[in-house]
């Protein structure tokens, strides 16, 4: 990987140490050191929306980021102090893929579906409707039906499956097959003009495996789940990437490769000039 580095990551449980796993003591303080870097941009690329995402900042403290991939994947904004500018541009791109139809259309369209719950508005958008799911479901039968609903309508949608290990529930979120979180990277990494190898992804689950397994160079970290971790090499190994995919084990000297100190370890892997970076030991610190 070469010097200029976009870097994209996941919050929780990837930066925020909101997770059963210890965090390292100061990995948060080397992350800040890290993205402080002129030669690096911070993109934020999570499924919370923008309210959740400041609330995420102000409470684990984190360095405000040039760029914020909201909503899974469903809003791009660029970040300038207190300002948040959405970008038109991305709603443009992802917008012919629900063929015209709105957000209560698509809703109505699965309403006679058991076990699936709306969530609360302030997670809903445009371009995203987000769903409840009880874990007892078989949530692939209800995906292909519910697949087979907007094929009929003619929209072309990603259906985004995740748990939230906390609350013990389900997650599904029907977005515009083109507002996955690997096309927004895509879309800002063209933007901004990095090259692939310039460009670093960080994540943790389910939601994030199609950026996890593409050849944009990316690390899991150490807090991840073991099932996801095992999917994770096999769907990279299956398409030709397992070379882009970093596991962080811990080996970072005095971390344990959880949450932020796995992204640092994943920085160091594909640019190993980075630990100068850190540690202050290079001439443009």
């Amino acid at each position: 990987m070469t010097c200029g580095l976009l870097l994209c990551t996941d919050m929780d449980r990837t930066l925020l140490p909101n997770g059963h796993q210890p965090e390292s003591p100061r990995a948060r303080e080397l992350f800040h050191r890290l993205v402080s870097r002129e030669e690096v941009t911070l993109a934020y690329v999570t499924g919370r929306h923008r309210a959740l995402v400041e609330e995420a900042i102000d409470e684990y403290r984190l360095p405000l980021p040039d760029y914020v991939i909201g909503d899974v994947g469903s809003t791009l904004y660029q970040v300038r102090g207190n300002s948040w500018e959405l970008q038109q541009d991305w709603q443009d791109e992802i917008a012919g893929d629900w063929a015209g139809y709105d957000h209560a259309h698509l809703a109505a369209m699965f309403s006679r579906l058991d076990g699936l719950e709306l969530q609360e508005t302030d997670k809903q958008n445009e371009f995203k409707l987000s769903y409840y799911v009880r874990l007892d479901n078989d949530s692939s039968a209800m995906m292909e039906k519910m697949q087979d609903l907007l094929h009929t309508e003619g929209v072309q949608a990603s259906l985004v499956w995740s748990v939230d290990e906390l609350k013990g529930s389900g997650l599904l979120d029907i977005l515009p097959a083109s507002a996955t979180k690997f096309h927004a990277v895509e879309f800002l990494r063209n933007q901004l003009g990095y090259e692939r190898d310039q460009t670093l992804f960080a994540g943790d689950s389910g939601n994030d495996m199609q950026v996890l397994t593409s050849s944009i160079p990316s690390v899991l970290v150490a807090n991840a789940a073991v099932d996801v971790k095992a999917q994770a090499v096999t769907d990279a190994q299956a398409s030709g990437n397992r070379d882009a995919l970093y596991l962080a084990k811990g080996d970072y000297p005095g971390m344990n490769g959880n949450y932020s100190a796995g992204i640092i370890e994943g920085v160091a892997h594909y640019i190993p000039e980075s630990s100068a970076w850190l540690n202050g030991n290079d001439q443009h610190e």
